[in-house]
Order: structure tokens, then C-alpha cells, then sequence
């Protein structure tokens, strides 16, 4: 599993431009099931992602495609963890042990 901070380096009104393509990207990758969770840092200068996929190599596939990072309007740091613990209800980001 992967926690994907994004950090805006565009002026807000950009970021604005590009939302709309930016939620077609994320509604796409929540239906193929590699984005579990998503949403503004506070104050507003980027996201985060909650991400599940095969590998590094795939979830960068993934994150090519984002509308910020292809108009150079965010930056990514990407970290690779594995849940080994959860709240109630959240059992199935648990994963196995390597």
C-alpha cells in the first residue's frame, strides 16, 4: 500500500482549471480499485492518496496520469507501507506479511 502526498507548485486558480480532469482521474482509479481514499491537505497546498497496487513501477504508471502532474501543477512523495493493523471496519487494508 502506498500514502501519496502531493504538493501544489501552481497558483490555486490553476489547480482549480485542472480539478474537473483531475476527479476523472480519480473516480477512474477508484473504480479499478488501486485509489482507496483521497482529499485536501488543510491549509490547501496539495492532497494525499491513499493507494494500493502491485509495485512501485505501477502506481507511478498510475500517478503519470494525473492531470496535476502532467500540467507540472504538483509534485509527488510517494510512501510504500504494509498495514498490519486497522480499525474496525477498515480490516480489509490489512495486508499479509511478506
Amino acid at each position: 500500500m502506498f500514502v501519496v502526498t502531493l504538493r501544489y507548485t501552481a497558483p490555486l486558480e490553476t489547480i482549480d482549471e485542472l480539478l474537473p480532469a483531475h476527479v476523472e482521474w480519480l473516480e477512474r482509479h477508484y473504480a479499478d480499485g488501486t485509489l482507496l481514499a483521497s482529499g485536501r491537505l488543510v491549509p490547501r497546498t496539495g492532497g494525499v492518496v491513499l493507494a494500493r497496487a502491485a509495485d512501485r513501477a505501477a502506481l507511478d504508471a498510475v500517478l503519470a496520469g494525473d492531470p496535476f502532474g502532467r500540467a507540472g501543477a504538483a509534485e509527488y512523495e510517494v510512501a510504500e507501507f504494509v498495514p498490519s493493523k486497522a480499525a474496525a471496519g477498515l480490516e480489509a487494508l490489512i495486508e499479509p506479511a511478506r
